[in-house]
């Protein structure tokens, strides 16, 4: 009976034993942990795993890995492309990933030009500088790239687009061209050179008998708002009494720099723009506040407009009331965060998406211009900037008279 009771006594102990250990595996040194605790609470591998395996154990043929892997993962950023209309997701496979770091690390050459976003009919030319290769194979804004190399382009990232067109100094590269986006693709052969572009540039023109300042920005890099900064100030020395604020072509860059730019105009404390990221939370920035004491100005904006742009356009479209002319930006609206893999490749992965101040989102639609005046590309002159300095002659008048 004594050792009835014994057994009993030891099995309800190993009983609570048992359950304490299921529920605190990890309580438990290494080694007895994987002797008491089921496998079973071990995550198993995903869907994907497992049908990669069964591919390489079953597959009639002989399959790499690596290949269907890619292949896997590109299907999955298809389906968040298509479900969601997201056009700027993408993946890059290892070799992917260097040629990008190599372009955007600056150690390439170009052909001279800015391109606006790849879409389904091709990617773009958005401006071509002068003297440039593309300047002088007879490239022009409004013309449309196909193919690279003989190879399309449609799908692919703009960004690995443009880093196929950029190669070493003197090397050549083939562009299949629908040339102002009709017709047959022809082909044109670039020899790649070292293109150096000002962030900025500057100038003056008289209107009825007023002097008014010109400055370009082109891109929003790191230490795009100094540079604007002292392109601003320029033309104030030299006696403008208002500012063209040229944001055509720029594709954006740096959050950052938008606000940086735009706190040299608006007031301090000023929304500038809203983030909203469903992993990374929101934020509004807003207006540190600048030394530019901004004279009237009208900002020129057009469809290759877009993301860190369009911020700053916003931004002052809003904050100053300063008239915003030209056409629909792009509409970017969203933004992406490259994310590294195992495998060595990466995602670049939208993450979030912008809001203006007044929290309107510019995904899909751009920002809608406050006097419409469309492009002539075949025109000899630049109209949108004729009228840009007109609607500015008319805020410097009316500042006059206030």
């Amino acid at each position: 009976m004594r050792s009835a009771w014994a057994f009993l006594a030891t099995a309800l102990i190993a009983l609570v034993v048992g359950i304490w250990i299921g529920g605190n595996p990890e309580n438990l040194p290494d080694g007895v942990r994987d002797v008491f605790v089921e496998s079973s609470i071990t995550p198993e591998g995903s869907a994907s795993d497992d049908a990669l395996r069964v591919i390489e154990q079953n597959y009639f043929r002989e399959t790499e890995s690596a290949q269907v892997e890619d292949a896997s993962i590109r299907g999955m950023i298809s389906r968040l492309r298509k479900q969601y209309n997201d056009r700027f997701s993408h993946y890059f496979d290892p070799e992917e990933l260097a040629s990008f770091n190599e372009a955007i690390g600056g150690s390439f050459s170009g052909v001279g030009m800015t391109v606006g976003e790849l879409d389904k009919d091709g990617l773009r030319v958005a401006s071509v500088f002068n003297r440039s290769p593309a300047d002088r194979a007879g490239l022009t804004a409004g013309d449309v790239i196909v193919q690279v190399d003989g190879e399309p382009i449609i799908g692919q990232s703009v960004d690995l687009v443009v880093a196929s067109i950029k190669g070493p100094e003197g090397t050549d590269v083939t562009l299949g061209v629908r040339v102002q986006g009709k017709g047959k693709v022809r082909d044109f052969i670039l020899t790649r050179e070292q293109i150096s572009v000002p962030v900025t540039s500057t100038r003056i023109r008289e209107v009825d008998g007023r002097t008014l300042g010109y400055v370009r920005l082109t891109t929003f890099s790191d230490g795009a708002s100094v540079a604007l900064g002292r392109a601003v100030e320029r033309v104030r020395d030299k006696g403008a009494e208002g500012i063209v604020l040229d944001l055509r072509a720029n594709g954006g860059g740096l959050l950052p720099e938008a606000v940086l730019t735009s706190s040299l105009f608006i007031p301090e404390g000023d929304t500038v723009v809203e983030t909203r990221s469903r992993t990374q939370g929101g934020q509004i920035y807003k207006a540190a506040g600048g030394d530019v004491n901004p004279p009237p100005m009208v900002v020129l904006v057009n469809r290759d407009t877009a993301s860190a742009a369009e911020i700053l356009a916003a931004a002052l479209q809003t904050s100053n009331d300063d008239p915003v002319v030209g056409t629909r930006t792009f509409g970017k609206g969203v933004f992406q965060q490259v994310i590294a893999l195992d495998n060595g490749g990466a995602l670049d992965l939208t993450v979030g998406e912008f809001l203006t101040a007044e929290g309107v989102s510019l995904a899909g639609k751009g920002l809608k211009p406050d006097v419409f005046s469309p492009s002539r590309p075949s025109a000899r002159r630049d109209f949108q900037l004729d009228r840009a300095f007109d609607v500015l002659d008319g805020e410097v008048a009316a500042a006059e008279g206030s």
